[in-house]
């Protein structure tokens, strides 16, 4: 797989990563997050930068140093055993992820074309399909990255929204937390749906195919950093922009069409095509990266060729794996659950699954038998444990509130 032809001549891994990252599970979620709780987990938004910028860091050297995805180097160094489990964690996430961005990416075309989403998630699924088996995934990719740019026009909205600024300040500043279902369920879905599986593992492949000289590893990681950068100022926007135009007025967000509200102080009654358009470009990115990282990591759990460069017939299993993922998703997306619904489910999955992929590749990023003297450094491998510490305590917190029922 070639992902970079040149240095400078295109964005990154990082950048695509953090593209990927913004799709419509994590929209969906941040406007339900907006919705509920008003700007009330502004300041968990903007602690899950330096967060991201922490994982994604690692996830960039991990791949760059080994030469290889995480779901291999955990077979290489930690067996078969936790590898399988790495793999469990990974697709039953993604696969769930992917059959939300599906739902996501066809509502985006009912908010469009006025025709009932389920019309559109097959032909969306089979497009992608071809696409990956046929066409030039490279091509579209490098296009559609920077269509995501889109999603700044929350920001735009939010000002001319005209929030509270002094309660924006004071919420983004001052922690708030309360113990409502609310709270719980979108401190979960948003460290879910930011620091979801997909992102790093896929930053990892990608990096690990470029195959960049050790001496650019710095940049590497820089390039990891920005994408994250890029998309938590998004996420932050998104949340302040649906808290003062939905949230205020105690608008909840259950369709697609109550997400695109949030802009109408920028775009008026064109508010739904604004972000028909947005969120569904956000979909053609995530989705094919999605169904590639379920294959990819299938593909080294058992030493298949995997190459989106490669023809059917030299990497059938790899394809396979790929077309099963999304035809596993596809019908999870026509299981009846509607897409608003599905995508802050996904998020919420996300968050539970990440403990356990992200403790397989801390270890392996201070594993000197896998990173020789290129480990990572003791400060950002702390700062990553830090982060799973962050993850397993909210994970803690909703498992008790599901089980005791507490929380209003």
């Amino acid at each position: 797989m070639r992902v970079r032809r040149g240095p400078l001549a295109e964005l990154g891994p990082g950048i695509v990563s953090g593209a990927s990252d913004n799709d419509p599970t994590t929209v969906a979620t941040l406007a339900v997050i907006g919705a509920s709780t008003v700007y009330g987990l502004a300041w968990l938004v903007v602690l899950v930068i330096p967060m991201l910028v922490a994982v994604q860091a690692i996830s960039a050297a991990v791949g760059a140093v080994s030469r290889k995805g995480l779901e291999d180097c955990i077979r290489a160094r930690y067996g078969r055993g936790w590898a399988l489990v790495a793999l469990a964690a990974i697709v039953s996430v993604t696969v769930l992820t992917l059959a939300a961005d599906l739902e996501g990416g066809a509502a985006a075309l009912q908010v469009l074309f006025g025709v009932d989403y389920r019309w559109f998630v097959l032909p969306f699924a089979a497009a992608t399909a071809a696409l990956l088996v046929w066409g030039n995934y490279d091509s579209l990719q490098r296009s559609l990255r920077y269509v995501a740019l889109i999603f700044f026009a929350y920001a735009a909205s939010a000002f001319l929204a005209r929030p509270d600024w002094a309660r924006v300040l004071h919420d983004t500043l001052v922690p708030q937390w309360t113990w409502s279902k609310d709270y719980v369920a979108g401190a979960i879905a948003l460290l879910g749906t930011s620091l979801t599986a997909y992102a790093y593992v896929w930053e990892t492949i990608e990096v690990s195919h470029d195959r960049p000289p050790l001496r650019r590893l710095g940049l590497v990681q820089v390039d990891a950093v920005a994408g994250m950068v890029f998309a938590g100022i998004a996420f932050y926007f998104i949340v302040i922009c649906t808290g003062a135009t939905l949230g205020v007025h105690h608008h909840m967000v259950a369709t697609a069409q109550d997400a695109a509200a949030a802009l109408t102080p920028i775009a008026g009654r064109y508010a739904s095509v604004l972000f028909g358009i947005g969120l569904f470009a956000s979909a053609l990115l995530a989705v094919p990266v999605l169904a590639g990282t379920n294959a990819y990591v299938t593909a080294e759990m058992f030493g298949w060729r995997a190459s989106l460069d490669a023809k059917f017939s030299h990497a059938r299993a790899f394809y396979v794996a790929l077309l099963l993922s999304l035809a596993v998703a596809t019908a999870i997306a026509y299981a009846g659950v509607q897409p608003i619904a599905l995508l802050f489910a996904a998020s919420i999955a996300g968050g539970l699954g990440t403990p356990i992929t992200l403790t397989l590749m801390l270890l392996v990023a201070g594993d000197k038998r896998v990173m020789g003297r290129h480990c990572v450094s003791r400060r950002l491998l702390a700062a990553g444990w830090g982060v799973n510490a962050v993850v397993i305590a909210a994970c803690a917190i909703y498992f008790y509130q599901l089980v005791t029922g507490q929380g209003s």
